[in-house]
């Protein structure tokens, strides 16, 4: 008989309680359909004495994620704790040196030390395995590494975190301003515990630099991402975007250029009859595009307890199989170190100007425009508010140097009111 494949969780909180219902209520269909057992053996979280709604006893506790790795008993680690460092990495590396294999839904973990733990991984003949990490039920890493494994990746992008599109999605359908909604998802427990980590985009970040080196082929580079949050965005932005036929995302793109590796986690002007422009509310989706299949589309829950333990197990599944993957979809010392791009692919613009109520203040922002190089498509001026008008334009394709170039004049002269905003207009 084939001897079971033992579990130690490290974590008990929403993920890994879910991953211990998953193997209790669904025993003898794990073991249907992967031809083994699946147990946990032990368990490791601060408080012993918690209760978290089901039934620990069977399990040894460690209250040390790193002796918990190193069991004789485990053959599988599973690290839902999070955190880049601190006990996360330490019982990871220990799990590795020990012989275990890893599953993990740590995403700022590998985004910063996926390339050296990924190296030790293969090293010892282990695998580290993330499903859960990046788009919470959605199987977008194994979509990467088997289903799409015959294609040359074009450009992977997507919304990448729940609590941005559930803010920008109700500032639209409930009239609500961010500040308002912010506060609503605190309540909710919606944001991580350092609230920038969404809001900012760090979090979806950290998402993007995972799947950027698996469909690409490159070792993962969080450095080299170009972040900006959404904190900025007004209802007028939303209102502004709407009528001319767009949504407002928290957008991920990733996408290999003539001047490197573009990377970039900012708010983008989506259409709205396209599928990321229709995705409401708490939802993640993923575009991959590949010389064969053009474009896949993949759709579903980004977190809670369901759909991330759904995905912690297809990884403890896959090692029940006996499954070898490398963690990047590739061996990690063949991954290249791409070169950031220094300037994105050009694109149509979104500006939002308050220009005060002075003549001649539209053709001096014209002509600041012209002189970096930046043509406007169209222009609308909406009801002044006291002295300052608002005025939108979007330009025609330019890159984000040239618009930043017409920035800086923006500032400089005396017609524009406050900071401009800037929102690039995706093709998707």
């Amino acid at each position: 008989m084939t001897q079971a494949l033992r579990l130690g969780i490290a974590g008990l909180g929403t993920v890994g309680v879910g991953v211990v219902k998953i193997v209790r209520r669904h025993a003898e269909m794990l073991k249907a359909r992967t031809g083994r057992s699946i147990e946990i053996v032990a368990v490791s979280a601060r408080d012993p004495n918690k209760d978290r709604g089901v039934n620990l006893a069977d399990y040894a506790w460690e209250t040390d994620p790193v002796a918990l790795a190193k069991r004789d008993d485990i053959d599988v680690y599973v690290e839902l704790m999070g955190g880049e460092n601190g006990p996360a990495k330490a019982s990871v590396e220990a799990a590795l040196v020990s012989g275990k294999d890893v599953v993990t839904a740590n995403k700022a973990l590998l985004a910063i030390h996926g390339q050296e733990l990924a190296e030790q991984a293969e090293a010892a003949g282990r695998v580290i395995r993330f499903e859960a990490a990046v788009a919470g039920g959605i199987p977008v890493i194994k979509s990467l590494t088997e289903g799409l494994a015959g294609n040359e990746i074009t450009r992977v992008m997507g919304v990448m975190n729940g609590t941005c599109n559930y803010i920008l999605t109700r500032m639209q359908s409930q009239r609500q301003g961010y500040n308002a909604l912010f506060d609503e998802c605190a309540e909710l427990g919606y944001l991580e515990a350092d609230p920038n980590l969404d809001v900012g985009g760090i979090d979806a970040a950290h998402k993007l630099a995972l799947l950027a080196s698996i469909a690409f082929g490159t070792k993962p580079n969080f450095d080299g991402i170009e972040i900006e949050g959404i904190q900025q965005i007004s209802l007028d932005d939303i209102d502004q975007a709407e009528d001319m036929g767009f949504r407002i995302k928290l957008l991920g793109v990733a996408q290999r250029t003539a001047r490197g590796l573009e990377q970039r986690m900012q708010p983008c002007l989506v259409p709205s009859d396209s599928p990321l422009g229709q995705l409401e509310g708490g939802t993640n989706m993923v575009v991959i595009e590949g010389d064969a299949v053009e474009q896949v589309v993949l759709r579903g829950p980004g977190a809670g307890e369901g759909p991330t333990a759904s995905a912690v197990m297809g990884d403890v599944c896959d090692l029940a199989r006996g499954l070898q993957i490398p963690t990047f979809g590739r061996p990690a010392t063949s991954l290249e170190t791409a070169a950031p791009a220094v300037t994105g692919l050009p694109a149509p613009y979104y500006l939002r100007l308050g220009l005060l109520d002075k003549p001649g203040a539209l053709a001096k922002v014209a002509a600041i425009l012209g002189d970096a190089g930046v043509s406007i498509d169209r222009m609308r001026q909406y009801a002044h508010a006291e002295s300052t008008a608002p005025v939108l334009i979007v330009t025609h394709k330019t890159t984000r140097a040239a618009l930043d170039v017409a920035l800086d004049g923006f500032r400089e002269t005396d017609v524009v009111a406050g900071a401009p905003v800037a929102l690039r207009i995706e093709e998707v």
